[in-house]
């Protein structure tokens, strides 16, 4: 066969047997032999979509991480209580929507934070503020129904607490996971523990570790131990389940080995030495406590913190009015701490129940519906307002009768007259100089002299009492002689001193008819007064609040002692006269005769204002004044009415008088919370208190000598060291409380505590 046959033969055996190989290619043989089904999923095709669905996560985290930022706090997060607490740091009450109040890292101690870092997230300190794993079973398990599941940091439970909400959704989880690792790159771990800790909740009703502290433990944060710490620390994870006072008893086990699994983690973490961990025993918490509400005097006191401090950011700029102010206290995180004294402040409310509001019965008698008390006590030496009484009852009355200013003093003014003659040198219409041995005529609806608006003040029960000192007509509260006595200085200048002592004289009229007290005034402002006064004329300025603090903002109160507002020798002198109305006037038996008194040196004023209407005792020792007043206000209107009859104690009308239940109130608070043995310390050669250096000589005719007191016959003698003493034949006694004065002719009244008030004098 030649070459070209063999080649032909070749070619033909080769056609013959490629159908056989498509064949067999087509069983399964290499080539186009595969199934559609591994032609489809090839490693090559499976490994490419992986690796494409990894770029398309990545690219779709990018682009959430690029759109999600992190938003400010959820509102319910920044809510917070206000805390307000007494001056030795107990808690007086709690006010707000939520009982949280946010402290400082730093007020935390150091172990005390470690035992949440034990509790929920060991490498806290190292990740990156995210556990992917359990992230991923989350999302998983929220996919697949099965709920909530563990596993989250510290970092993404604050987010959820404070940034997010607690729903279980696949969008809430993806943003906290972007927003946790933003967080641990924008923030400090401190201030994500001290933002997780703050925001968390622990039962009880308590947001926060400051408020859990207190409902568990009655303490404060900063003086938490670890044991505390670490049930804290273990009540997150399930706050009522674990809550001892309420736990079952496989419910107290397993808060118990929580307990254990936290001081365990921290000794594993190097945070607790193991000798140290050996020897701590399980702290069972104390039993719940209710929060003190607003009843009673809490709210007042609460509503008085609240307006010191609203009126402080006005004046520091932080709001630029009142409105705002009360939203910025309002939003909460406040601790307040007032000056009042909680012993003052039980004894002071003692004093008005058993010496008023346990006498009075509405049932039979309808006008003790209509008595309203108020009260409040100074400390003149920092200006502390140690005790406060607002009424009976905060939920019942709301308007606080320790700060309203919708009363007369009446004439508890008149020592602010005396304090501006002596202070301005004012000298009578005869151009004498006026002190407390100036003679004066006490008549009853005499004229007064050099004004050009015609006044004429009936003294109480219309007394006259012929020619006495300006010292008698304090004691004797006679309305006559302090009209003529604010005419002499000029009623400009005395409302500029009362001002000046802390008075609100704005849009007042500088008329005689002031010098009764027509005015208004609260306790709270005669004891700034008085205690100016007590103070040797430094202004004080009543301070309700000692300190604040807060997380966001700082704010510094003004020193209340401020400048002399009247000289030392003119406030000493008033406070020297003053205690004459105490020892030999209006006040004697209530305040002088007093059995708890102890020989302490009191001076003070008492005031009952025209038809009867208010009431009041303000007086003062060395280191304490208080200002006591009785209100008349219909309890369905709040219209001011009479006092007269309450009780039913008093004869005849039943005029209640600043002498009597005013002072009665005054007597027992003070005696009670204050130290016999003191003395004024007085620069003055005036007044009841000032011991005399000779005996005058007995004249036919009063001499104008402020130097000496006139002896009139036939009136006794007395020295300028006493009060002086009148016979009935020439002075009368206290008038009658029945004895009410009425004369269509005459100017508003003030009956002057129990005593009435004094005519013009000379």
């Amino acid at each position: 066969m030649g070459r070209a046959e063999e080649r032909r033969a070749r070619q033909h055996a080769h056609r013959r047997v490629a159908p056989g190989r498509r064949a067999s290619r087509a069983a399964g043989g290499e080539g186009g032999g595969k199934s559609p089904i591994r032609r489809l999923f090839t490693w090559k095709k499976i490994l490419g979509t992986f690796l494409g669905l990894c770029l398309l996560g990545i690219g779709a985290f990018i682009v959430l991480y690029m759109m999600i930022s992190i938003p400010a706090g959820n509102a319910d997060a920044k809510l917070q209580s206000n805390v307000y607490k007494y001056s030795d740091g107990s808690v007086l009450a709690r006010k707000g929507e939520l009982n949280r109040e946010v402290v400082d890292l730093s007020q935390v101690p150091k172990q005390v934070q470690k035992t949440f870092v034990a509790a929920e997230n060991k490498t806290f300190y190292k990740d990156a503020g995210v556990d992917l794993k359990g992230t991923a079973r989350g999302l998983f398990n929220t996919l697949s129904g099965k709920g909530a599941q563990g596993g989250s940091t510290i970092t993404q439970q604050y987010v959820k607490n404070y940034y997010l909400t607690q729903d279980q959704t696949v969008t809430r989880k993806l943003k906290e996971m972007v927003i946790s690792l933003k967080l641990d790159r924008e923030k400090s771990k401190d201030y994500i523990l001290a933002g997780y800790i703050n925001t968390s909740y622990y039962g009880r009703g308590a947001y926060g570790i400051q408020a859990a502290a207190q409902a568990y433990y009655r303490v404060d944060a900063d003086k938490l131990t670890v044991t505390q710490g670490a049930y804290l620390a273990a009540l997150l994870q399930a706050p009522n389940q674990y809550d001892w006072a309420i736990a079952t008893e496989t419910g107290k086990k397993l808060v118990q080995a929580r307990w254990n699994y936290v001081l365990d983690n921290m000794v594993e973490e190097g945070w607790l030495d193991s000798a140290t961990r050996r020897s701590l025993k399980f702290e069972v918490p104390k039993a719940p406590k209710a929060d003190p509400g607003m009843e009673g005097q809490t709210g007042y006191l609460v509503d008085a913190a609240n307006t010191a401090l609203e009126k402080q950011l006005v004046a520091q700029g932080q709001a630029s009015n009142v409105k705002e102010a009360e939203a910025i206290v309002n939003a909460g995180g406040w601790t307040i701490t007032l000056n009042i004294d909680k012993k003052k402040q039980a004894a002071l409310e003692k004093s008005v129940k058993a010496q008023l509001t346990s006498k009075l019965d509405k049932k039979k008698r309808k006008v003790d519906g209509n008595v309203q008390a108020g009260a409040a006590s100074v400390d003149p030496a920092t200006g502390a307002v140690v005790a406060l009484y607002g009424g009976v009852n905060y939920v019942t009355h709301f308007t606080d009768n320790a700060t309203r200013t919708d009363y007369q003093p009446a004439s508890t003014f008149k020592p602010v007259i005396l304090a501006a003659a002596l202070a301005d040198g004012a000298k009578t219409q005869s151009g004498k100089l006026i002190s407390a041995d100036t003679i004066y005529d006490g008549t009853s609806r005499r004229p007064v002299v050099g004004s050009d608006i015609g006044f004429a003040p009936q003294n109480e029960d219309d007394q006259d009492y012929g020619k006495v000192t300006v010292q008698t007509a304090m004691n004797k509260s006679i309305n006559s002689v302090f009209a003529q006595l604010g005419v002499d200085v000029g009623m400009d200048k005395v409302l500029k001193v009362a001002g000046r002592l802390g008075m609100d004289t704005s849009g007042l009229q500088a008329v005689p008819a002031q010098t009764l007290g027509t005015m208004g005034a609260s306790p709270l402002q005669m004891a700034g007064v008085y205690a100016t006064l007590d103070n040797h004329g430094k202004k004080v300025t009543p301070a309700v609040v000692k300190k604040v603090e807060h997380n966001t903002r700082n704010v510094d109160f003004p020193n209340p002692i401020g400048d002399q507002v009247v000289p030392r020798e003119a406030a000493d002198t008033v406070t020297s006269v003053l205690t004459g109305v105490v020892d030999d006037g209006t006040a004697k038996v209530s305040v002088a005769d007093n059995a708890k008194r102890d020989g302490q040196p009191v001076a003070g004023k008492t005031g009952t204002s025209d038809n009867n209407k208010s009431a009041w005792f303000t007086g003062y020792t060395p280191g304490l004044v208080t200002s006591v007043g009785l209100f008349g206000q219909e309890a369905k209107t709040g219209s001011q009415v009479p006092l007269t009859g309450a009780t039913g104690l008093i004869p005849g009308t039943g005029r209640i008088n600043g002498g009597g239940y005013p002072a009665q109130i005054w007597a027992a608070y003070m005696f009670g919370v204050t130290k016999s043995g003191g003395k004024f310390d007085l620069e003055t050669t005036q007044g009841a208190a000032v011991q005399p250096t000779y005996t005058p000589t007995p004249t036919p005719t009063p001499s104008l000598t402020p130097s000496s007191t006139p002896t009139l016959s036939p009136t006794p003698s007395r020295t300028p060291s006493q009060t002086p003493s009148q016979t009935p034949s020439q002075t009368p006694s206290s008038p009658s409380p029945s004895q009410t004065s009425s004369s269509p002719s005459s100017s508003p009244t003030d009956t002057g505590t129990d005593n009435p008030f004094d005519p013009l004098g000379q």
